[in-house]
């Protein structure tokens, strides 16, 4: 089963809400097909839910069903589909029906279920290698043969170029009308590309050509599940900036690399992969570069026992100081410029994705397999923070109190405020602490995350969502809820979720919630605004709000 969101929930059991009240009902939609597949169109006007025979959209707003069409109705030569990836920016839907080497290709126009184009050309496409060019409207379509630039609304292959592997990346616009773009090699595609390079390259949209290429060093990646990218590409004036482990920086006219502060990492080091998870992904464990004006800094962790902060002059790459090294840190989450000091967290919280596939043996011997789409965050020793100072790298201060546990920090108005998960402190930027408080009152369980909400410290803990005053640290609002983790925080809203899948949307400016139970077989989406969870459910579609 494919899901396509930047945040899924495959939800199993159902379980008693302790909330004041539930998430209203906004409407619910009954299909004539059971839902296999299902996408929602955060920020379109329609989603779809479809089974391997049939497909519906619907209107986001009201539920209405747009259009219901059985695929050998669209296309011919499809009876049933395997896989189906929607292109939301296009406006078009691919659908595979599975061949053993003979793959039916049929692309569709979202708006209405008409097909565009079907082809037998491309085998063995997966989401993995395909790409939306929106600035030509076309496909980057990626095999062993090459990269295929097609027409989105009609297939026509414009040019394919054997000089570009893998499949396409982050890219960039250019104002010549051609693009600045990565290549990747995605996970388990790896057959496919024989001799793959890891490249960067300006490509000319009209005829395929390379106008220059070079290297870079690392792996880009994006999340396994909320498909994030852990990479980023920009253009400034003459130069080329890719923040990927550290930074690299190109010519923009010749693609020359002109200067790099990049390193390998590998956050296996950080935390196993739990148990039958066939995606796994570990997030947040190295803080971004740092830019302010011309200065950056960045955190070189090219081993456990070599560790550093260097600073460069963003234009020239000239490296200005290295700091001591910070020895046997296995992670380093956060890194803030505060005034004229360099603020490291070490340890603490970190990101895990992961999707777990379990197999169910029946008394007759069948099995059901189930896969649970699962986000949590967990912390890694050892912990500490320490500060350095922007002039010359050298440590200025180091704080021994969290020395048994972090979860996070964040600055405020030239301030500090750190979570021990006991307790909250609140330092200035010379390390001397301002004020101590203990949260046990709060009556939510120890922290797991403390995250920055107007003017006050919003408290994530083990069972809900407390909130204390940025200025004191007093404790302002507290709701209790049942054990679970942070999903998601958009603007006022925190949406906590538990092992069971049940979820509860915070409002941070009372620590009030509504609840949504989890029920048995249904796939939860939330909006990226965190003001909706849509619910598909069998036949059933089910829009509720969070607020």
């Amino acid at each position: 089963m494919k899901l396509h969101h930047s945040l899924l929930f495959a939800v199993m059991i159902a379980s008693p809400a302790l909330a004041q009240e539930e998430m209203p009902t906004v409407w619910t939609t009954r299909l004539d097909h059971k839902i296999q597949y299902c996408g929602t169109g955060d920020g379109a006007a329609i989603s779809f839910a479809a089974s391997d025979k049939e497909i519906t959209v619907f209107d986001n707003e009201t539920g209405k069903v747009v259009w219901t069409k059985a695929y050998k109705d669209i296309a011919p030569k499809l009876r049933k589909i395997d896989e189906l990836i929607p292109f939301w920016e296009s406006g078009c839907i691919f659908l595979f029906d599975r061949k053993l080497g003979k793959d039916q290709m049929a692309v569709i126009d979202m708006k209405d279920g008409h097909s565009l184009w079907t082809s037998d050309v491309y085998q063995n496409i997966t989401e993995d290698n395909v790409a939306y060019v929106k600035e030509r409207d076309g496909f980057a379509i990626c095999n062993k043969e090459g990269m295929h630039f097609v027409k989105a609304r009609t297939g026509e292959e414009l040019w394919t170029t054997i000089a570009f592997k893998g499949t396409l990346g982050r890219y960039v616009p250019t104002s010549d009308g051609n693009i600045i773009a990565m290549n990747i090699l995605p996970s388990g595609l790896a057959a496919l590309f024989a001799g793959f390079k890891s490249q960067i390259a300006k490509i000319d949209m009209s005829t395929g050509s390379l106008i220059w290429t070079s290297e870079y060093v690392g792996i880009p990646e994006r999340k396994v599940l909320t498909g994030e990218y852990l990479y980023a590409l920009d253009l400034d004036q003459d130069r080329v900036y890719l923040r990927l482990n550290g930074m690299q920086v190109f010519d923009y006219k010749t693609g020359a690399k002109l200067w790099t502060a990049a390193f390998d990492f590998t956050p296996d080091r950080v935390k196993g992969a739990p148990a039958n998870a066939v995606k796994w992904g570990v997030y947040g464990a190295v803080a971004d570069p740092v830019v302010v004006g011309e200065d950056m800094y960045v955190l070189d962790c090219a081993s456990r026992k070599q560790q550093y902060i260097k600073k460069y002059d963003r234009r020239s790459g000239k490296l200005l100081w290295t700091s001591p090294e910070i020895p046997d840190a296995r992670a380093i989450p956060n890194m803030y410029v505060v005034n004229d000091q360099v603020v490291l967290q070490i340890g603490g919280q970190v990101e895990t994705q992961a999707r777990i596939k379990t197999t169910n043996r029946a008394a007759d011997g069948s099995t059901t397999v189930t896969y649970t789409n699962r986000i949590e965050f967990e912390n890694v020793k050892p912990y500490g923070v320490k500060a350095f100072s922007t002039v010359d790298g050298s440590m200025k201060w180091e704080s021994e109190r969290f020395r048994k546990g972090i979860t996070n920090l964040f600055p405020s108005e030239g301030n500090l405020y750190v979570c021990s998960g006991k307790a909250l402190y609140s330092m200035d930027a010379t390390g001397k602490d301002r004020y101590e408080v203990p949260l046990g009152d709060d009556n939510i369980g120890n922290a797991n995350i403390i995250l920055p909400y107007k003017d006050k410290v919003a408290i994530v803990g083990e069972k809900g969502i407390s909130t204390h005053a940025l200025a004191d640290g007093k404790l302002v609002n507290s709701g209790k809820y049942k054990s679970s983790t942070l999903q998601r925080q958009v603007g006022n809203i925190a949406l906590m979720q538990t092992d069971k899948e049940d979820i509860a949307a915070f409002n941070l400016e009372n620590c009030k919630y509504l609840a949504y139970d989890a029920r048995r077989d249904a796939i939860n989406t939330l909006t990226n605004d965190g003001q909706y969870v849509y619910v598909y459910e069998k036949k059933d579609v089910t829009k509720v709000r969070t607020h």
